[in-house]
């Protein structure tokens, strides 16, 4: 018999924006629509300039990027107000329910430590039923004397829980953060926000790519039970448009006919759910309702410059179906997007991310889906 794990941590400690909720479209949305007042349009290849920086240092970024005419202070005064009036529509994270579900129902004791204020974090958190209650302690940004990449808030939040840093797992989707989350000495989890980043977060313990990917177990915290048949439940999403020509890979280099949707009309969707291989069903108004298995992300083999959506209806088809309509229902999650050594090894995983969507898409769990509404209407124009 396998010796069991030795217990590695015994509490978590969660950073906010951009690890628990999606702050990041919020975020874009509102220096878009203000950095207009300007004259300047808003630059996301920037973003890594204030990400996991405190309020202050994020605000002094955007106005020495963007050259504006007034002080960091002006800025902070004009923008908060825009930020406040969007906070009710902040999203969580993919999985940051199930976490926290997760760790509260095993009582394992979690912290939250954010640069952003103690009233902002209470104010966001608030739209989320049961996540204040979760936490057996939330410290901001303004209750210590130095944010994130000081190591205090991490340092001051273990004092408070009475544990030993060492004894404390970070998760973290930032640089400063991992940065504070080492050097307070303890094991930290990076879940990077931004695409394209995991190869600077070097010195965290681990790299996710979402939370979906966390094992707790590793840590010697209770593993999660709801993976079945190598694929996780998710909450149904749903996607649909005209199918369009891709790269003329699918087919041509791979060997697998892919059905494309364009990124471009469904980035907004698309930004909300983590890259990585799903399944669910697939319906063509004039050919029926089929089993699907899709990738979203910059698929790193072929290192796409912009995230897609590419989905493998997994039946032989004598043609294509360019410009018909296709419905996706999104039931379940298999993997994270990975890179592979060779086109045969990426193929080879793709044959088996198929099998296995096949088999899942028989259970009651998700073949229910099958007969899903959003399945069954036509789609209005321009949807």
């Amino acid at each position: 018999m396998a010796k069991p794990l030795s217990k590695l941590v015994s509490c978590v400690i969660l950073d906010l924006d951009g690890t628990l909720l999606n702050t990041d479209g919020i975020v874009s949305d509102v220096l878009k629509s203000y950095l207009v007042k300007y004259g300047k349009q808003w630059d996301g290849r920037r973003a890594h300039r204030i990400v996991g920086k405190t309020p202050y240092e994020a605000s002094a970024a955007v106005v020495e990027d963007y050259e504006l005419p007034i002080s960091t202070d002006e800025f902070i005064s004009e923008i908060t107000p825009r930020f406040s009036e969007q906070w009710c529509n902040i999203k969580a994270q993919p999985g940051a329910n199930r976490l926290i579900n997760h760790l509260t129902s095993h009582g394992v004791p979690m912290a939250l430590a954010s640069n952003s204020p103690r009233t902002n974090i209470e104010t966001k958190i608030s739209y989320f039923q049961g996540w204040k209650e979760s936490f057996s302690l939330i410290i901001g940004g303004d209750e210590v004397t130095s944010g994130k990449p000081s190591p205090e808030i991490y340092v001051e939040a273990a004092k408070r829980l009475n544990v030993n840093p060492s004894s404390c797992l970070v998760i973290e989707d930032s640089l400063p953060g991992v940065t504070a989350g080492k050097a307070a000495g303890m094991e930290v989890v990076a879940v990077p926000s931004l695409p394209k980043q995991s190869h600077l977060f070097t010195s965290a313990d681990e790299i996710i790519n979402s939370l979906l990917d966390l094992r707790p177990e590793k840590w010697g915290l209770p593993a999660f039970e709801d993976w079945i048949e190598g694929t996780l439940p998710i909450e149904p999403w749903y996607i649909g448009g005209p199918v369009i020509k891709g790269f003329g890979r699918g087919s041509k280099v791979l060997g697998i006919p892919t059905a494309n949707l364009s990124a471009e009309s469904y980035s907004a969707i698309l930004s909300e759910h983590p890259s990585g291989v799903y399944f669910g069903w697939a319906r063509l108004p004039t050919r029926g309702v089929y089993k699907m298995v899709m990738s979203i992300g910059w698929n790193p083999y072929f290192n796409n410059s912009e995230k897609t959506i590419e989905p493998w209806l997994l039946h032989d088809f004598n043609e294509d179906f360019y410009g018909e309509e296709l419905r996706l229902a999104i039931v379940g999650y298999i993997r994270p997007e990975a890179n592979f050594p060779s086109l045969d090894s990426l193929v080879a995983k793709i044959h088996e991310d198929g099998k296995i969507a096949e088999n899942a898409l028989e259970l009651p769990l998700y073949s229910k889906y099958k007969e899903d509404p959003y399945l069954k209407i036509s789609l209005p124009e321009n949807s």
